[in-house]
């Protein structure tokens, strides 16, 4: 880090974040009402993720190749170029089109679920003299499964999935830093 003209200190003993507990209460009660104002309107939050997706794949793009022209001499200019074309163009396609670019990214999440739950499957399937493999087995077909139902469900779960997945991420996100900050409360009066 000391290259970027950061170096690394230590938090002075008046300055630990035990005595910002207040900060990281408030992020979780705004995470969890941002999560909670997710689960009531998933169609919309599904939308905005996509839309969000879009805008980070897009700056990333143009990031990609300015680094790519600030390297010129190196031997992986034009892939560099070429991967932050795909970027942009695929960010741009998000950004126009959120509810096909949602029915994209449920596809392939319901695909990983079919296949992570048959990876499972095979790891139960090879290794049946370990104590406790029904937790593998019953987790390899909950993944099956689910996948298996937003498949099918398509293209309607396309318009609930990411909203549902972004609104538990927040609610739980929230949750651990309400945990957090009233840990941090403690420690600080201790």
């Amino acid at each position: 880090m000391s290259g970027f003209g950061l170096s690394p200190t230590l938090p002075k003993p008046g300055s630990a974040p035990a005595d910002r507990w207040g900060w990281f209460v408030a992020l979780g009660i705004v995470q969890i009402i941002v999560g909670v104002l997710c689960w009531i309107d998933v169609t919309a939050a599904s939308i905005a993720g996509v839309v969000i997706l879009g805008v980070l794949l897009l700056i990333g793009g143009v990031f990609q190749i300015v680094h790519a022209f600030t390297m010129r001499g190196w031997s992986g200019f034009l892939l560099y170029v070429l991967i932050g074309i795909l970027y942009v163009i695929g960010g741009l396609l998000l950004m126009e089109e959120p509810l096909r670019g949602s029915l994209i990214i449920t596809i392939v999440i319901a695909v990983m679920l079919i296949v992570s739950g048959i990876a499972r499957l095979i790891v139960a399937a090879t290794h049946r003299h370990m104590q406790g493999l029904w937790l593998v087995i019953l987790s390899g077909l909950v993944s099956f499964a689910v996948g298996i139902m937003l498949y099918a469900s398509l293209p309607w779960s396309s318009l609930w999935v990411l909203g549902t997945l972004i609104a538990i991420e927040l609610v739980f996100h929230g949750i651990a830093w309400l945990q957090f900050g009233f840990a941090l409360k403690r420690s600080h009066r201790a």
